[in-house]
């Protein structure tokens, strides 16, 4: 069964390429239903990711949660499910053409890593696992995509609300845009304070302090600092819009690397992580 692993990767990533070329030429030929068919085809590749998932639990005896890759492929879950439950919601299959290369970037770094099951550490094994690692899937999953809706957002916002473009004309207003952004930064962000403070108390548990100052702890404050201001800042200032929505691409750039950035360039007591 373990050699099943690699196959379904490629599957995974076979369908969120082909799903990204889709709604590309959906939005080039203005032809809906191609776009209505890329969804499907992220449907698939969401059904491929489910059966990975699922396959990796069976090979480890429990939640896959438990080194980088088996984080990834959750990541890649989570972001592809919280796409297909926006697109339902809101009918913007527009979205796909941006939040896809996010799914296909992950894939590329999936299928090029060990994937051998190797022994869970002694510092892993812990309830508290289940708790820290998939909020930490979640708040990511959800920041992906608002990174994704943020990034359509300013190129409409550029072009101009009311342009004429084809890829203008196919994503929703502004407005829609700035609300889909902020209601999964709001979902996210207690997700990813959940992890900070479960974490924390990991943390005295099994190296005797509730903070290290660790490379990614550290970071994984910054990344949450970034999405306090954005909030903050929404509620109490009213800052909307453009302003909003590069708060919101500098928080997933934080996230990107806190899970790549440390992992593979400042190492500590977190690396067994990688």
């Amino acid at each position: 069964m373990e050699q099943l692993q690699l196959p379904l990767l490629w599957l995974m990533l076979a369908a969120y390429v082909g799903a990204l070329a889709v709604y590309g030429l959906g939005i080039w030929s203005r032809n809906e239903k191609m776009q209505h068919l890329a969804t499907k085809v992220v449907y698939v590749g969401l059904a491929f990711t489910t059966a990975a998932l699922l396959l990796r639990s069976v090979l480890i005896g429990g939640l896959p949660l438990n080194n980088g890759f088996e984080f990834g492929l959750s990541f890649v879950f989570v972001a592809a499910l919280a796409y297909v439950i926006i697109e339902k919601r809101f009918s913007i299959g527009a979205i796909g053409l941006f939040v896809m290369p996010i799914l296909v970037v992950l894939c590329c770094w999936l299928v090029s890593v060990d994937l051998t099951i190797e022994p869970v550490m002694p510092a892993l094994r812990s309830y508290w696992l289940a708790v820290h690692v998939s909020s930490a899937v979640i708040s990511y999953g959800a920041f992906a995509v608002s990174f994704a809706v943020s990034v359509a957002y300013l190129l409409k916002d550029k072009s101009g609300d009311n342009a004429q473009s084809r890829l203008a004309q196919s994503l929703p207003s502004l407005k829609v845009l700035d609300e889909i952004a902020y209601k999964l930064i709001f979902i996210g962000l207690p997700f990813l304070t959940i992890m900070l403070v479960t974490g924390a108390v990991w943390a005295e548990y099994a190296w005797g302090a509730f903070w290290s100052w660790d490379p990614k702890e550290t970071w994984a404050l910054i990344t949450w600092l970034v999405y306090a201001i954005y909030l903050h800042t929404r509620f109490l200032k009213g800052f909307k819009g453009r302003r909003a929505a590069w708060l919101s691409v500098l928080g997933f750039v934080a996230v990107i690397f806190t899970f790549f950035g440390v992992s593979y360039l400042l190492p500590g007591m977190h690396s067994y992580l990688v």
